[in-house]
């Protein structure tokens, strides 16, 4: 068997795992990966400006495509910028890949410049840490985190690589080699069988489309299970997506902050829900005791750990859920289809009469206006990248998503900053889509350096900015949440608080200032030939009313709604 320089083999994996594009930034101890893969030049490599935005990039990209991301940084701070990044793949089930540099390892215990205990730092944050000491191992441990990245409830993985393994060489023959397999769960036929008896027993069944159930590549077949059995179907924040939202049988999201009147009203009457891959999180159930009602549970989760973490279910089936759907369809196919009935009308009426308002003229423009022009305009292949704050409340609540993995959201970490990274890996995932990100005027700042990433290598994508010039849900927060006060967290000075549309310019890209609604559309078709045309990022800037707020509450039975209803 030939020997091969350690880190030929590493490229040669990621190439045969379908890695094509990874997000990094080289420094001294990461250099023999750089070198490796010069050498061989059919991976395309961006330069980010910080380590953040690498792994943000990776998790857009991952999101897009289903496969691990790759993000690539040195020793030391490199790495320690990487946690945010990690810790929002792993709260989302995002595969990611970080490859960290590292000091010799005759280095690590005597405080060598750069050298961090990066694997314990994060192993609260990552499906598997590990720093690889035998040269001979790497390509294993390479192929075993893509495995554990895969597997099960998908997550992030990182492997530290001291200098002086990386240096060494191996033998390695790749013609021979290729990715470790990554089972499926398969539920018992008996909890399958359980399953469709409570669902055809219920007479206000719900199905409720989580964010498994885009991991697990499962749409189609929930939407077939919902047809066959005529059930109307719900989607969590990560699920957005997972049905079209103009699909006859879709009933909306139920929440406490991102929902839809008829999503929570639908929900509090239903008496049975089927949640697939779906984690009850505190923004989606409110208060539990509401929540659970009277109704039953059956919970379908791929990780074992999730079934009963926040209650009981009824049923828990541990299972992947494009293999579970599979299973029951083939049970519910054997009884027949059946009619469409009473509550898949009283659904529907829901759907046409609970709504919120979105047509207002009014200046300053009302958000939820943004989102009418956004939902007119943009096509159903659109991608979508959202972070967190009011917009991606007012997001979720106002904005249509049509197909999977095309409304992307950091839906449990939150981390502001998150959208123009991520678009970038989304937009080199699908070069040929049109992506489109949400922002506010806070989180825009946060990785804005990344702007310049885009420019370098023609990456365009349009920024839709929602500017209040306020830490909007923090304002919200202590003006209606009980503190009674606005401190610090207003960011206005002078005009109107920084130029955005001059920060994009100061990055080779362009940007235009809206005030007006009726402004909107032409701004929209104005960014998008804007985009085609320079091949780079460009913002609309939309000035909205300083302290409008988002429907919100403690519970789905009493949400609190602050703009006037149709």
């Amino acid at each position: 068997m030939p020997k091969i320089p350690v880190m030929q083999a590493v490229v040669e994996v990621l190439k045969s795992e379908g890695i094509d594009t990874v997000f990094g930034c080289p420094g001294a101890a990461i250099l023999p990966l750089y070198k490796a893969m010069e050498q061989d030049g059919s991976i395309e490599h961006l330069i980010v400006r910080h380590e953040e935005g690498a792994t943000h990039m990776a998790d857009g990209w991952s999101r897009t495509t289903g496969n691990v991301g790759v993000a690539i940084g040195t020793s030391g701070p490199a790495g320690t910028n990487m946690i945010t990044g990690l810790y929002t793949a792993q709260a989302d089930s995002v595969p990611i890949l970080c490859i960290t540099g590292q000091a010799a390892v005759s280095k690590l215990h005597q405080e060598a410049f750069q050298a961090v205990d990066i694997v314990s730092i994060a192993a609260p944050v990552t499906k598997w840490a590990v720093q690889v000491k035998e040269a001979a191992q790497m390509p294993w441990i390479f192929r075993e985190a893509f495995r554990i990245a895969r597997s099960g409830r998908p997550g992030p993985v990182l492997i530290d690589l001291p200098i002086d393994v990386q240096k060494q060489e191996i033998e390695w023959d790749s013609t021979i080699d290729e990715p470790l397999p990554v089972p499926k769960s398969v539920p018992s036929d008996a909890r399958v069988e359980r399953a469709l008896e409570m669902l055809l027993a219920a007479e206000r069944p719900l199905l409720l489309a989580g964010g498994g159930v885009i991991l697990g590549e499962a749409s189609a077949e929930l939407l077939d299970l919902a047809e066959l059995l005529q059930i109307p179907v719900q989607a969590t924040l990560m699920g957005k997506g997972a049905v079209d939202e103009d699909h006859p049988l879709y009933a909306g999201m139920t929440g406490i902050q991102t929902s839809q009147r008829y999503g929570n009203a639908s929900f509090l009457e239903s008496d049975l829900v089927l949640a697939l891959g779906a984690r009850f999180g505190d923004r989606h159930t409110g208060d539990l005791a509401t929540y659970r009602g009277d109704r039953k549970f059956i919970h379908v989760d791929v990780e074992p750990t999730q079934i009963g973490k926040v209650f009981g279910p009824d049923l828990g089936i541990v299972a992947d859920t494009k293999v579970f759907l599979q299973a029951l369809l083939e049970k519910a196919r054997a009884r027949g289809p059946r009619e469409s009935g009473a509550w898949v009308e009283r659904c529907q009426e829901l759907k046409r009469t609970l709504l919120r308002r979105e047509d207002f003229d009014t200046v300053p423009v009302k958000a939820p206006r943004v989102f009418k022009e956004i939902n007119e305009f943009y096509g159903p292949d659109t991608y979508f990248v959202t972070a967190i704050g009011l917009y991606q409340i007012w997001s979720g609540q106002h904005q249509k998503a049509h197909k999977p993995r095309h409304y992307q959201v950091c839906g449990q970490a939150g981390p502001l900053g998150w959208e123009i990274p991520a678009a970038i890996g989304v937009k080199k995932a699908r070069p040929d889509a049109e992506v489109v990100g949400i922002v506010g005027d806070y989180s825009f700042q946060f990785l804005v350096e990344e702007l310049a990433v885009g420019a370098q290598y023609d990456v365009p994508f349009v920024l839709i900015m929602l500017n209040n010039e306020y830490l909007g849900l923090i304002r919200m927060a202590e003006d209606h949440g009980g503190y009674d006060m606005k401190y610090e967290v207003d960011i206005h000075y002078d005009t109107s608080g920084s130029d955005n549309v001059k920060i994009m310019e100061a990055y080779g890209c362009s940007g235009i200032r809206v005030a007006d609604p009726s402004e909107i559309r032409a701004s929209l078709e104005w960014a998008r030939k804007e985009a085609d045309r320079t091949s780079r990022p460009v913002l609309v800037e939309i000035m909205i009313e300083r302290e409008g707020n988002t429907a919100n509450g403690t519970s789905i039975a009493a949400m609190r709604e602050f703009e006037p209803l149709p």
